[in-house]
């Protein structure tokens, strides 16, 4: 399953939105995932200090779940890890973007700003084709060839 774990890490690069939250403290909310090729195998995200999330794991480290369905990256998943506030200013750096500096009045500058770190311990990951032609091909050829068509690999994954 290495290579199920890789595919995950090369797709994640590609994912635009999420569902993030505490283990146990309701539902998930939509959140923007970041990779940081400079720190990798954790997953980032920006947020304001004033949000539940933020004041969930002010205070230290939480369990946490983060779900993927993201049909552009071909990516799927139900992940499952530790959410925690990070100091990070060179992640901060790194990850900045035009749709966070949308969200806060002076950029990164702004005190709201609050950098979570998510470090997955456990996953059930799908991938899939990310493009819709590569899919009906392997069904057409399935179905001339009278074989099961390669859409992908399911499984579960350990970080």
């Amino acid at each position: 399953m290495d290579d199920l774990k890789q595919e995950f890490w090369d797709r994640m690069v590609s994912v635009r939105s999420s569902m993030l939250g505490i283990k146990g403290h309701g539902r998930l909310v939509a959140m923007s995932p970041r990779i940081d090729k400079d720190v990798p195998r954790d997953i980032w995200f920006i947020t304001a200090k004033g949000t539940k999330l933020a004041k969930n794991v002010s205070e230290g480290a939480q369990a946490a779940q983060l779900v993927i369905a993201d049909d552009s990256a071909g990516l799927y998943g139900d992940i499952d890890g530790t959410l925690t506030q990070s100091q990070d200013r060179k992640v901060l750096d790194d990850i900045w973007n035009m749709a966070a500096g949308a969200w806060f009045e002076k950029g990164k500058e702004d005190p709201d700003v609050c950098l979570l770190r998510f470090a997955p311990a456990t996953a059930e990951i799908s991938v899939t084709p990310t493009s819709g032609v590569a899919f009906l091909y392997q069904i057409a050829k399935a179905n001339i060839l009278g074989e099961k068509p390669d859409v992908g690999a399911q499984g579960a994954v350990v970080f």
